[in-house]
């Protein structure tokens, strides 16, 4: 058979999405809400979620060896999970930063001065990460959902043609956000539905404590997706958002 008769229009698949916030925004009951999902643990965020309704997770990690050692058991062995979490990816990163400087014969004190510095520690720590999305990658194709949690920070972008603004980004070095961000089919931040009263100087930034999801491209936060969401979308605790939206979910 040729190339060109193995054209053909591309099946539904699993989707990987990466969601970031503030610490208490729901990013882990969310993730939980995915189908008959698997929990590999850098933090142990799964208190917040009632015993009761508790999803199962892997033994919380402690180094970056054992990473790769729980992804490579989802991939060889045989299990029913349908979506595989990684809570979080922030957590993971310092888990990388250890790794490296500790290889490191020099032993440095921080990971700016790690491997001969001038950014190398760092590149070390970013292909760690690029690593964890290969294997994410593997999962994907056999079949399984990826959610990346990640911490939100605020950065000031400065571009060529428009007055510097700030954004919020997922809390990792800059080498380190492309695996989450750029091969991801849903990026969303979760923020609480807030409102604005008083005037002048007064003003006053209140909420009731509603969340909503932003996956749509937007100037104040890394935001994306690929299955046409314009708006915001309302986080309601046990119900996923993306549901009736995304084909595969």
């Amino acid at each position: 058979m040729s190339i060109l008769q193995q054209i053909c229009k591309p099946a539904n698949r699993p989707i990987v999405a990466t969601f970031l916030g503030d610490s208490g925004m729901g990013k882990t009951s969310l993730a939980a809400t995915f189908p008959n999902p698997v929990f590999l643990r850098a933090e142990d965020g799964l208190q917040a979620i009632p015993e009761a309704s508790r999803p199962d997770a892997l033994p919380v990690i402690g180094t970056a060896d054992e990473v790769f050692l729980q992804i490579k058991a989802l991939i060889e062995e045989d299990h029913s999970y349908k979506t595989l979490v990684i809570d979080s990816v922030t957590a993971l990163e310092r888990l990388f930063i250890q790794s490296v400087i500790d290889s490191d014969p020099k032993k440095p004190r921080s990971i700016n001065q790690a491997l001969g510095g001038y950014g190398a520690g760092l590149g070390a720590v970013a292909s760690m990460h690029q690593r964890v999305r290969k294997g994410c990658g593997i999962l994907n194709d056999k079949g399984m959902h990826i959610v990346f949690i990640a911490h939100a920070e605020t950065e000031t972008i400065e571009l060529p043609d428009s007055d510097p603004y700030t954004r919020y980004n997922l809390r990792l070095g800059k080498k380190s956000v492309a695996p989450y961000v750029d091969d991801s089919d849903i990026v969303g931040f979760i923020k609480l539905q807030t409102f604005t009263t008083g005037d002048g100087e007064r003003k006053k930034a209140i909420s009731n404590g509603d969340r909503i999801l932003v996956a749509y491209a937007a100037a104040s936060c890394v935001s994306k997706n690929r299955f046409g969401i314009k708006s915001d979308l309302p986080v309601i605790l046990g119900v996923n958002p993306l549901s009736g939206i995304v084909p595969s979910l």
